[in-house]
């Protein structure tokens, strides 16, 4: 698969579990973590987060977040 080296990568991760509050962010079971995968940008990203979301829509306590990893390994280009 080419990849279109004049646009930059802006990695970001997708994952998700069941928090033990709806009021915090701590994760009943981290061994239970749900990693959707990492996504070259933000938008590929943001379909992946919303897909996993609407499939937990029942669950109150599952939650699915993206992670800007870019801004984590190159701070002074975010």
């Amino acid at each position: 698969m080419a990849q279109d080296s004049d646009k930059k990568q802006l990695l970001h991760l997708v994952f998700g579990g069941e928090l033990t509050s709806l009021a915090g962010l701590h994760f009943r079971d981290l061994d239970k973590l749900d990693i959707v995968g990492i996504y070259p940008n933000y938008e590929t990203a943001l379909t992946a987060w919303k897909s996993k979301a609407q499939q937990t829509v029942d669950n109150a306590h599952m939650r699915y977040f993206i992670v800007h990893m870019h801004k984590l390994l190159d701070p002074e280009q975010a």
